[in-house]
């Protein structure tokens, strides 16, 4: 269901456009419309609204934007973006997102749309002319239908990218990166790590289209790259695609309650020992399918919202899981039960209810965990289920990892957090996206000269860290 916070989170990025304009001239002074959203267990809610027209700047839906700016934020200077103006006029993120990308965050790309329904075009004309009734070149007609030059395309689809999920591959040298257009980008580590790198080493060295929505998780094991995106998860050879031959091995959706709900899976999980691989999302539900044979033998049932974030207790079997619900719940998978439930948000302590009770990110060592969301990010001892150490971190965090003798943490803001044990801020080390959702350690023993640190979120670029004191540079889509 819709939540306040989700504007920082990955459902901006899955409206639904479906109203029409009740008046397609582009002369009209307001027209009206609503978008669709659908939550973590499939629910549709309808946001309806009446705008102005973009070209003319309304308060709260429009904010001035320069060229400048857009060169910027897209971290590319395309021949097309010196033909637009200066200064001008472009929706704010959530009108953007509700709008000019429906089709990126159906990874559909963008067709040519017809003048029946002008609402992508209205959206665009204050970027291509610089005011009402100064037509700027690049947009133009053919038999009913309005196209986009491509360079001013893929300027504003690199604009608006966000990075959920990154992994690197069995031999350390190549990480893969997903975004919120459903496209899969392979970056060669050991190419732009090289001493005679050069600005094509750290671009994608193959990008392919995997989902029809985002790629909000992977992992990889032995041989495979598996990808998760709405309702279904797949699998690629590595083989294949360091071949540039991008063909999907399968994919598998895990037994839904209705044929008519389709959530995110927001999280993969490997257990090695097992052979198994465990999806959780949108359904409220841990799904446990055999890698061998690609049967789901197992659901695991107890969360009350979407579940968010998994990790595994190496040294016995257990999985635990964090969610909307506030709760971090064990899992014995010999038992296929819940065996412990720690209800972070009812701790004087952790809680935080100005920012919700949900639990973002999650890991484990051993007898310990570290968790964090809306709750403060809090370090907790398993046996006891007490919190031992509150980090003082204000801003709700997105992804968390133990690393040596330190716990690295990043979310809402540009950097990467490290953190001493006792609590103590040893560093805070900035990267180029504004907010992080992954981060991503690459200690392949195959590979020691490719031992990174890599983090991305909401931008086109990926930052690499070769020590923990600084960003190197950074990979970009």
């Amino acid at each position: 269901m819709w939540r306040g916070r989700e504007f920082i989170n990955k459902r901006i990025f899955n409206f639904k456009w479906f109203g029409e304009c009740h008046d397609p001239s582009l002369t009209s002074q307001s027209w009206r419309g609503g978008v669709s959203h659908r939550g973590g267990g499939g629910e549709a809610l309808t946001h309806p609204f009446s705008m102005p027209e973009p070209s003319l700047p309304g308060p709260g839906r429009l904010r001035p934007f320069s060229r400048e700016v857009l060169e910027e934020k897209s971290g590319i200077q395309h021949p097309s973006l010196p033909s637009l103006p200066q200064r001008g006029w472009v929706p704010d993120e959530a009108f953007i997102h509700s709008a000019i990308f429906i089709q990126f965050s159906a990874g559909r790309g963008w067709p040519p749309f017809p003048c029946s329904c002008p609402f992508h075009l209205r959206a665009l004309c204050p970027l291509l002319r610089g005011g009402p009734g100064a037509q700027r070149p690049g947009l133009e007609e053919k038999q009913g239908s309005w196209s986009l030059p491509m360079e001013v395309f893929q300027a504003l689809q690199r604009l608006h990218m966000t990075i959920f999920s990154q992994s690197v591959s069995p031999c350390g040298k190549f990480l893969a990166a997903g975004n919120n257009y459903g496209q899969i980008a392979i970056f060669s580590l050991s190419a732009a790590l090289s001493s005679e790198a050069k600005e094509e080493s750290k671009k994608p060295m193959v990008t392919f289209h995997a989902h029809d929505g985002p790629v909000y998780s992977m992992v990889s094991t032995d041989r495979h790259l598996l990808s998760a995106g709405d309702g279904e998860v797949k699998a690629w050879l590595w083989a294949e695609i360091l071949k540039k031959g991008c063909k999907e091995l399968w994919r598998r959706q895990p037994p839904y309650r209705t044929s008519l709900e389709v959530p995110e899976i927001n999280a993969l999980l490997l257990v090695p020992k097992e052979n198994l691989l465990i999806l959780a999302g949108g359904d409220c539900q841990l799904h446990a399918m055999d890698l061998e044979t690609g049967t789901f033998m197992w659901a695991l049932r107890g969360h009350t919202d979407y579940i968010h974030c998994l990790a595994l207790r190496e040294r016995s079997p257990e999985v635990l899981s964090g969610g909307e619900d506030g709760a971090v719940r064990l899992w014995d998978l010999r038992t296929a039960k819940e065996v412990q439930t720690v209800e972070v948000y009812k701790h004087e302590e952790c809680s935080r209810p100005h920012n919700g009770r949900w639990i973002g990110c999650l890991a484990t060592d051993s007898d310990w965990m570290v968790c964090g969301g809306g709750p403060a990010l809090t370090l907790w001892h398993l046996r006891s289920s007490t919190p031992t150490t509150v980090f003082p971190m204000r801003a709700p965090q997105k992804h968390v990892t133990f690393y040596q003798d330190l716990i690295l943490s990043a979310g809402q803001g540009r950097c990467v957090n490290q953190w001493q044990l006792s609590g103590e801020l040893k560093a805070q080390v900035p990267g180029s996206s504004p907010g992080l959702l992954s981060l991503s350690l690459n200690q392949q023993p195959a590979a020691p000269e490719c031992k990174v640190l890599t983090a991305a979120g909401n931008s086109c670029r990926v930052d690499v860290f070769t020590n923990l004191g600084y960003r190197a540079f950074s990979l970009s889509f």
